[in-house]
């Protein structure tokens, strides 16, 4: 191997061992560093790594000098701190649409973003045998096709299922292809869904993305832009319940004071409280209707109360009564 190839390996070979072997509990020394480079047969000396220190310096490599007995040398500062890689390996581990095999695997990804030593406080932070994850690894490639085809303004086509008891796949449609326009991807309660112009019922709907099989783009332009520029995508979550869709329409709804957090979380921060009383506030929102809504505002039994319209407080009343009579 000739000497300019040399160096330039001995350079690379010299910035991995120190973004992954030093940190600031764990500098290493220039003998610990020919040490490394001997384990790929590139010689050097002292000099030759102090001037490769110095260029990785320049580089941008925040290498700092750490006195004890003897002179060491570790990556203070790296692209992502640990704090942060913390929140990125617990935001993996707790989503339900990752499977366990995947999160394993990013995991191990992330670690690599820190020092060894950094990465072994990581795993302690790897609880995932006993979370609920999804059966269904192709969501990765499926949220991959989908945002090409956003991109390139393509409709797509693919078949869409649910599960049996048995676990197995029940195709919609009878098995048929779903025509759609594809326009955003949404993380909502744990899961990946599209929301997309579906070409035979003329609207917008949401797919939940790990149940969409075969995603092909097609040739077609999409279809639908002037129904999708009317959705404001920061409140479509606030006001589609499980997404479960429905028409939108203003719901009036009475709370107890101490629900006020509850209310903040569901619909923004943006909505009025209105004090109603020394215990009660009441709040007018936008809500999509459905039966998820309901169960929603049943949920906080008599400390919760839909006032209007009319129409929507007798639906809950005729919701209320088909689950009662399942009980009689």
């Amino acid at each position: 191997m000739g000497k300019s190839a040399d160096s330039k390996l001995r350079l690379l070979y010299l910035m991995r061992y120190l973004l992954r072997q030093t940190d600031e509990a764990h500098p290493a020394g220039i003998a610990d560093m020919l040490d490394e480079l001997g384990r790929y047969g590139i010689t050097a000396n002292r000099k030759t790594v102090y001037d490769d220190l110095e260029a990785l310096r320049l580089f941008g490599l925040d290498i700092v000098s750490a006195k004890s007995r003897a002179t060491g040398y570790y990556v203070a500062s790296r692209d992502f701190e640990l704090p942060e890689l913390k929140l990125l390996v617990d935001s993996v581990q707790s989503s339900k649409f990752i499977t366990h095999k995947k999160t394993l695997s990013l995991i191990r990804k992330i670690e690599g973003l820190t020092s060894v030593y950094e990465g072994q406080l990581l795993q302690r932070q790897v609880y995932v045998h006993n979370r609920v994850k999804t059966m269904n690894e192709s969501v990765y490639y499926n949220v991959d096709e989908l945002s090409g085809a956003i991109a390139r303004d393509r409709g797509i086509r693919f078949r869409y299922f649910d599960y049996a008891p048995d676990g197995s796949r029940v195709y919609r449609h009878g098995g048929d292809w779903y025509r759609v326009s594809p326009f955003a991807l949404m993380w909502d309660n744990e899961n990946y869904y599209l929301l997309g112009w579906d070409e035979e019922s003329g609207e917008l709907r949401h797919y939940r993305v790990d149940k969409m099989e075969r995603i092909a783009a097609r040739s077609e332009p999409r279809q639908g832009r002037e129904a999708f520029a009317k959705v404001d995508m920061a409140s479509y979550s606030q006001q589609v319940f499980g997404m479960f869709g429905g028409a939108v329409r203003p719901v009036r709804m009475r709370f107890s004071r101490q629900l006020a957090g509850a209310v903040i979380d569901r619909f923004g921060r943006g909505l009025i409280l209105a004090p109603d009383g020394a215990e009660h506030f009441t709040v007018t929102a936008p809500v999509a209707v459905s039966p998820q809504f309901y169960a929603w505002l049943l949920g906080f039994g008599d400390e919760a109360e839909l006032l209007g319209p009319a129409e929507i407080r007798e639906g809950l009343k005729e919701h209320l009564a088909a689950v009662q009579k399942l009980y009689e």
